[in-house]
């Protein structure tokens, strides 16, 4: 099953190189890790019984991981479609590997482990 997703993460990669859309998913990881971005995915996932997961994205510990039917449960059907519509790519598709990336960049962003203001 590994292999598997690296080869879709690798192909979501190729694909978005080879479109330019690699721009438009680090604007969208950038939105999702702005201090607003950040407080309301902790909001919403705290709504959807997860906020330990992105509670542990913010700390300073070990980032605990999520799949892509638990991040598809914190984020609201806007913000999946903006993905879709912003890429081109299904949410199927996309879902992978913003789970895969999405708690390394939240942490990347909280460094001292507390949310950044906005």
């Amino acid at each position: 099953m590994a292999g598997l997703f690296d080869g879709l993460v690798n192909k979501l990669t190729e694909l978005a190189d080879s479109t330019g859309l690699t721009d438009q998913v680090h604007q969208h990881l950038a939105d999702l890790t702005s201090a607003n971005g950040i407080s309301t995915l902790l909001a919403q996932a705290e709504q959807a019984g997860l906020g330990d997961k992105v509670r542990s994205w913010i700390g300073t510990g070990e980032n605990l991981p999520v799949s892509p039917d638990q991040l598809r449960s914190i984020l609201s059907n806007q913000q999946v479609q903006a993905l879709v519509d912003k890429t081109g790519l299904p949410a199927a598709t996309i879902l992978p590997a913003l789970a895969q990336f999405l708690p390394a960049a939240v942490d990347h962003q909280t460094p001292g482990g507390t949310p950044p203001t906005a």
